[in-house]
């Protein structure tokens, strides 16, 4: 009898062992699933492969009121104050930053042929940092003076990003297509005098 109890008792405590092991694997498997899933949803790394093309026409300004005079030279067009190249820097990315005065004297930014990745969390940054090549010039943009402009509309095509009246142009050297989630530029411009 004494070695049947003996048994008994240890398959007992084998039993309470092996569902205790049961619970900790079934905790650390949720657990692993809730972080997968949260790191998913912040990360988002499915817009990586998500296109969505913009091609907004570039702003005019409202007619001047009245009508015009006889001979008079018709009213100035908009104009291009500052330019530049996009060089890609986290993700490839192509297209041109133009710095344009409209004729009522507000001020857009303009990206064309803009060519870049899909990402979560992105925005159009003045700044005053040097645009540098490569992984050297990814995380600069964010040490300086900025000026977010608004979330990128598009990763492709032609978009315009109106620039606040009282943004001091003189402040800002280039451009970025910023990542604020990962702290990251997707592509920049050296902005030149036109």
């Amino acid at each position: 009898m004494t070695g049947t109890t003996t048994t008994t008792t240890t398959d007992a405590v084998s039993g309470t062992g092996s569902r205790r092991r049961r619970r900790l694997l079934t905790g650390v498997l949720i657990a692993a699933a809730l972080v997968l899933g949260v790191g998913l949803y912040w990360a988002e790394p499915w817009k990586l492969w998500q296109n969505s093309t913009v091609n907004e026409a570039l702003p005019t300004a409202p007619a001047a009121p009245g009508t015009p005079r006889p001979g008079a030279a018709p009213a100035p067009g908009p104009q291009t104050i500052a330019q530049g190249s996009l060089i890609s820097h986290e993700h490839g990315t192509t297209g041109t930053v133009k710095l344009i005065r409209l004729p009522d004297g507000s001020r857009t930014l303009r990206l064309e042929n803009l060519d870049t990745s899909s990402g979560p969390d992105l925005r159009v940054w003045l700044t005053d940092a040097p645009v540098k090549e490569g992984a050297d010039g990814w995380f600069v943009f964010d040490d300086g003076k900025y000026v977010s402009l608004g979330k990128l509309k598009g990763n492709k095509g032609d978009q315009n990003y109106e620039i606040p009246a009282d943004v001091n142009l003189a402040d800002y050297s280039s451009v970025t297509i910023w990542c604020d989630r990962f702290n990251v530029s997707f592509g920049a411009a050296a902005l030149q005098a036109a």
